[in-house]
C-alpha cells in the first residue's frame, strides 16, 4: 500500500469504481438485456463487436441500449459517503470499466465527479489498465471496489474501500492481506433475492393444473402423480420465463414504484445469476418431461412460445397482452388434462377465458390507477394511457359476470348434476363468486389492489376465507 502522510484526506483523490460499486448492478448486463429487449434480430451483431474487444461492445451497447442514470440502483451507503466527501472539497473521480458515454451521463446525473476516467471504444479500462490510468493521473489515491477485477488497484491505493464486496474480493483481500478503511453495504440477502426472482408464490397459479382430475371425479396414484409432475414441470418453465422477463424489463421495472424493488431492476442480483438460474430451471423441467404425456409436452411448449413472444413485444399491444394472460391460464388447465389423461369441458374453458380475462383486466386496471394518482400519462413499455381505465374497467367487469354466468349455466347441467350427491349446494358457490370479483374491482376503484390479483389473494385473509368455503361446498355437494 502507498503511504502518503505528507497530504491532508481531503487532497487525496478519492476514484471511485461503478459497476457493483457506486451501483449495484452491472451496467454491461443491463445495456445487454436492454439491447435485446429492444432490437432481439440484431442480436447476431454481439459477437462481431466483441470480435473488437469488450471495449467496442460496450460502446455499441450504451450507444443503442442507453441506460437512464437516474433510475440506476444507487448504492445508497456509497453515495451517500461520496455527497460527504464532496462537501468536504475533497477531489472524487469515476473510474470505470464501463463506457464513457454512460460513465459521463452517472457523473453528471450524481453530481460530485471531478472528472471521470472510462473505457472509450479502443481501451477496456479495467484491471491492471485502470490502475495504470490512475497511477498516470495521481501518484496517489483512494479507491473504492466491489470485484476481484478491483483488487490491484485496492492494493495499489493508499487506502481500500469496498462496497458490497463479493466473496472473490473477500478472499482475495484476505490473502493479499490488504487492510480494507471502510465498507459500505447496500444489499439484500442473496437468498431472500433469489427466491423472489424466482416468484414460488405465483405457483399457486399452477394449482389449475389439478382442476380437470378434480372435477373427473376419477382419482387414481398414477394421475396424481402425473398431476404432480406436471405441477412442478410447469412451475419451473414459469418461473424460467419470470426470470427472463425481469432482466429484459429491468429499465421498465425501474420506472415503476414497486417493481424497481425487483431483484434485477434493483441491482440485488445479478443477471448472469438469472441466467443460471433459468438455466437450472429449464433442465428441471426437462428431467420431468419424458415421465408425461407427449400432449402435455405439447401445451408446454405453446406455452414457452407464447411467454417468450408475450416477454419480447406482445405485452406491449393493448388487449392482445390481456387476452394472451388470460389464455395462458386457460392452457394450464389443457395441460392438466393432457397430463392425467382428462378432457377438458368447453364450459369448464368458457368459464376460465371470462374469470381470467377480468383478473388480467383487473391487473391493469391497478397499474393504470397508479399512474393516474402519480399524475402520469401512459404506462412504459405497454400498450395503454391513462385516460383507457374507465374502458379497461367496463371490459373487465363484465368479464367477471360473463364468468359466473357461464358457470351457473355448467352447474344446471344433467351431467353435472349426475356427479355430485347434493349438487344443489353448488349453487352456494355462486354468491361467494359474485361477492369476491366485486370486492377485487371496488379494492381496485379505490387504489388499494396489489397491481397483481394472484399476490393480492394470496395475502388477503378475506380472499382465502372465500377459497376455503369454495373447497368446502364442493367437498359437501360430492
Amino acid at each position: 500500500m502507498i503511504d502518503a502522510p505528507e497530504q491532508t484526506e481531503t487532497a487525496i483523490p478519492l476514484c471511485v469504481d461503478l459497476d457493483g460499486t457506486l451501483i449495484k448492478s452491472d451496467s454491461l448486463q443491463d445495456a445487454f438485456f436492454q439491447f435485446l429487449r429492444r432490437r432481439p434480430i440484431e442480436v447476431w451483431r454481439i459477437p462481431l463487436w466483441l470480435l473488437h474487444g469488450r471495449a467496442r461492445l460496450k460502446q455499441e451497447l450504451a450507444r443503442r441500449a442507453p441506460l437512464d442514470p437516474a433510475r440506476l440502483p444507487y448504492n445508497v451507503a456509497v453515495r451517500t459517503f461520496l455527497q460527504a466527501q464532496h462537501r468536504l472539497g475533497r477531489p472524487i473521480y469515476l473510474a470505470t470499466g464501463a463506457d464513457t458515454a454512460l460513465a459521463r451521463r452517472v457523473a453528471e446525473h450524481v453530481g460530485v465527479f471531478d472528472g471521470v476516467l472510462a473505457s472509450d471504444g479502443a481501451t477496456n479500462l479495467v484491471h491492471k489498465s485502470k490502475l495504470e490510468k490512475l497511477r498516470q493521473s495521481f501518484p496517489v489515491f483512494d479507491y473504492v471496489g466491489n470485484a476481484r477485477a478491483d483488487l490491484p488497484l485496492l492494493q495499489g491505493a493508499r487506502k481500500a474501500l469496498v462496497a458490497n464486496p463479493t466473496l472473490g474480493l473477500r478472499l482475495g483481500l484476505r490473502l493479499g492481506h490488504i487492510p480494507v478503511a471502510e465498507q459500505f453495504i447496500d444489499q439484500r440477502p442473496p437468498l431472500r433475492s433469489v427466491l423472489k426472482a424466482v416468484r414460488v408464490h405465483q405457483w399457486a397459479k399452477n394449482i389449475l393444473l389439478f382442476v380437470p382430475l378434480a372435477l373427473s371425479h376419477q382419482f387414481s396414484l398414477r394421475s396424481i402423480g402425473a398431476a404432480l409432475a406436471a405441477f412442478f414441470c410447469f412451475s419451473f418453465i414459469a418461473s424460467a420465463n419470470y426470470l427472463v422477463n425481469d432482466m429484459l424489463d429491468i429499465e421498465s421495472d425501474r420506472r415503476h414504484p414497486s417493481k424497481r424493488l425487483r431483484p434485477f431492476a434493483a441491482g440485488d442480483l445479478p443477471g448472469i445469476a438469472g441466467i443460471a438460474l433459468a438455466v437450472l430451471l429449464a433442465l428441471g423441467a426437462a428431467a420431468l418431461l419424458p415421465t408425461l404425456s407427449g400432449t402435455f409436452g405439447f401445451w408446454m411448449a405453446v406455452y414457452i412460445v407464447v411467454t417468450l413472444s408475450y416477454s419480447f413485444y406482445l405485452k406491449r399491444i393493448a388487449i392482445v397482452d390481456v387476452l394472451l394472460l388470460s389464455g395462458l391460464y386457460t392452457l394450464r388447465l389443457l395441460a392438466g388434462g393432457a397430463a392425467t389423461g382428462t378432457d377438458i369441458s368447453p364450459w369448464l374453458a368458457g368459464f376460465s377465458s371470462f374469470l381470467f380475462l377480468s383478473l388480467a383486466m383487473v391487473k391493469r386496471y391497478s397499474e393504470l390507477e397508479n399512474l393516474r394518482e402519480r399524475g402520469l400519462t401512459a404506462t412504459h413499455g405497454r400498450g395503454y394511457l391513462v385516460t383507457d381505465i374507465d374502458q379497461i374497467r367496463s371490459f373487465g367487469t363484465s368479464s367477471a359476470y360473463a364468468a359466473v354466468v357461464v358457470f351457473m349455466l355448467y352447474i344446471a347441467r344433467p351431467d353435472v348434476i349426475g356427479l355430485y350427491r347434493h349438487s344443489t349446494r353448488l349453487w352456494l358457490v355462486v354468491p361467494l363468486l359474485i361477492y369476491w370479483l366485486n370486492r377485487v374491482w371496488l379494492l381496485a376503484g379505490r387504489g388499494e389492489l396489489d397491481d397483481d390479483p394472484v399476490v393480492f389473494a394470496m395475502r388477503d385473509p378475506m380472499s382465502l376465507a372465500v377459497g376455503l368455503a369454495v373447497v368446502a361446498l364442493a367437498i359437501l355437494a360430492v
